[in-house]
This record gives structure tokens, sequence and C-alpha cells, in this order.
């Protein structure tokens, strides 16, 4: 068994499908957890944690090490939690049918690569870790009660996620919460010692960012979902209702960091994020209209993410983007740059705003015309 570098990098930036169970064994250990937990996903964990770290940076309150410990923690234990996600679904006879979870993807137990004991190994290994990571931020904190309180909510909510909270239509809910507010903040304290509202705000537009793709990929399986008894957001509210929230979760996101540059918390680099916008454009687009029975002409690699596969790639960008912003805001702060070079900065942003809009309209004119 060789290390597959490649296949690292490839599983940690796309979604990977795989039906040969030889081609599956030939894989190292690392290749086999980044695939079976879909670490393409679940980077976003290391985005919130990078936000966090930058915050703190800005702040004078960073500590690498610390910071290192906590971010590997919660990205292991994320893929756990999808890990216990895939067991779960397949112990009840969910991910049974060519179910949506096994169309886009690797899955280990419906696929037999793996058998539910040897699952239920990589859980544990997974989880071990991810628990130590977390006992260090509680020794590094001198048990601190709020971090206590943190870890305890996260280790609940890995243990509840998949049931009962994601058939009671409160898994999108706590998308948001955790990969937002609670995580980048939660960061932040550990580093910091102490909990900020406004870096908890600060972590609001990432988090419904986040939260858009699981509402936006619940929809686009509503209907294996009813069928199963899985009783999510979407289940609950609607396609319609469903869709029109998570329009509404992009347009937020852009509104928040807008207030935080307006109210000067964020310096006007974070407007970055408008070149997004064109993303956002089309996933808005797409999100207005009701799903489509089959794939569309030139999507049939992607099927059956539709509406999740828009807000994912919204979500590529513009969590970069938001990154970045916050990265230049540190190092704006640090150098001390005039604010006449702020205002340019935004005056150049706004341009390339214009710029994403008409291309969007551009491309909208071209498809109407070739139909």
């Amino acid at each position: 068994m060789n290390i597959n570098f490649g296949m690292w990098r490839k599983a940690a930036w796309e979604l990977i499908k795989m039906d040969d169970k030889h081609e599956w064994d030939a894989l190292d250990v690392v290749s086999k957890w980044l695939i079976a937990t879909r670490s393409a996903v679940t980077t976003v964990t290391i985005y919130s944690s990078v936000i966090a770290g930058l915050l703190a940076l800005r702040d004078g309150v960073f500590s690498f090490w610390p910071w290192l410990v906590v971010t590997l923690g919660l990205f292991i234990a994320h893929g756990t939690n999808n890990l216990l996600n895939d067991y779960t679904d397949y112990s009840r006879g969910v991910d049974k049918d060519n179910y949506f979870r096994t169309q886009y993807g690797v899955h280990p137990l419906v696929q037999g690569f793996w058998t539910k004991s040897q699952q239920i190994q990589w859980f544990l290994v997974s989880g071990v870790i991810a628990f130590l990571s977390g006992v260090y931020a509680l020794w590094y904190t001198q048990l601190n009660p709020m971090v206590i309180g943190l870890f305890a909510f996260g280790s609940l909510v890995l243990l509840f996620y998949t049931w009962p909270m994601k058939y009671w239509a409160l898994g999108e809910l706590a998308i948001f919460v955790i990969w937002g507010p609670i995580m980048i903040a939660g960061v932040y304290l550990v580093l910091s010692g102490q909990w900020n509202w406004m870096v908890a705000l600060a972590g609001v537009p990432f988090g419904l960012s986040v939260a858009s793709i699981n509402v936006a990929k619940h929809t686009d399986k509503l209907d294996d979902d009813k069928k199963k008894g899985v009783g999510t957001f979407p289940v609950r509210a609607g396609q319609t209702f469903a869709r029109y929230t998570t329009m509404a979760t992009i347009v937020i996101a852009y509104a928040v960091v807008i207030y935080l540059v307006a109210t000067s918390y964020f310096s006007t680099f974070m407007l970055l994020i408008l070149f997004a916008g064109q993303r956002a454009f089309y996933a808005i687009a797409v999100l207005s209209k009701p799903r489509p029975e089959g794939p569309p002409k030139g999507f049939e690699a992607f099927w059956p993410t539709w509406f999740s596969g828009f807000a994912f790639y919204h979500n590529r960008l513009f969590g970069g983007l938001f990154i970045l912003g916050v990265l230049l805001d540190v190092v704006a702060r640090k150098v001390t740059l005039p604010l006449s070079f702020n205002w340019l900065g935004a005056i150049a942003l706004g341009i390339g705003v214009v710029i994403a809009v008409v291309r969007f309209a551009m491309d909208k004119a071209k498809t109407k015309d070739k139909k």
C-alpha cells in the first residue's frame, strides 16, 4: 500500500466516486478516511477555524500550537460525525435502494467496502483523536467553564445530529450555529480565554453560507427523505419555503458583512466577498425555481446534487474571499494603512461587482438565446 498524496489532495477538494473494491483496498489509510468522511465538505471546519485564528491574531491573542491542535481536532470531529451519520442511516435502512447519499460519493457500508464493525472501529479511532483535542483545549484554558460547555454541546450534537435532530428539522439550524458563531467564537475563546460577541457575529456570515449548502442538500433529497421518514427542515416546511430560506441565508450573509464594515468592525477589505456575487446570483437564480425532475443538459455528471451543487459552488468562493478579507483586514490594522487606501480598495471592489453582475446578465441572455 503506497501513500497516495494525489488522492489526499483530490479527496480534500471534491467528492470521490468509486465502485471497485480492489481500488478501494489499495488506498492508504488517510485516503480512505478522507473519502469516507467526505472531506471536500468537512474542510468548511478548517475555514471556520482559520477565521477564528485570524481574528485572534488581529486582537493579539493568537497562539499557533493550540490553534493547530484545536483545528485538527475539530476537522477530525466533523469527519467522525459523518462516519456516525452513515452508520446510523445505514443501520436504520435509510441509505438503501439507491438513496441520495449513495449517488454522489463513496459509501463504504452500502458498497461493501467496510463491514459495520469496521465502520465502528474507524469511528472510535477518529472519535478518540477528536476527544483528546478537546481535552487539550480544556487543559489549555484551565477548565474554563464556557469551554467545558462548548465541549459538552459539541459532543452531544456529534452523537445526536443524525438522530433525532435531523428528524426533528433541527439539523440545519445546528449546522448554522456550530459552523458559524459557536465554532468561530469558540476557537477564539480557547485562544483568548474570553467569549467575544462581536467575533460570534463575525462568524454569522460564514455559518449562513455553510447552512445554505445543508438546506439545499436536504431540499435536493426531499422526496427521498419523505419516503424514508426523515423529517428534515425541507420535508417539514416544503420545497418552496426551503428554497426561499436558502436564498435568504445567502443574501443575509452579505448583509451582515456589509454591516460589520459599516460599523468599522471590519475594514473595507472585507468587501472582497462581493466578488462571489456572481456565484450568489447563479445560486439564487437556480433556487428561485422548483427542482427539475432530471439533470439539465450539461449537468448529468453532477446529478443528483442540484441546489446543493450551486450552494457549494458559491460557498467555496465566498468562504475563500471571506478568509482573504479577514487576512487583509489583519494586515491593514497591523501596518496601519491610510484610510484613502481602503476607500480606493472599496471603489475597485465596487467596479468588480458591477462587472460580475453584467457578466451574470450576459450569461443569462446567452442561455435564453440557446433555448
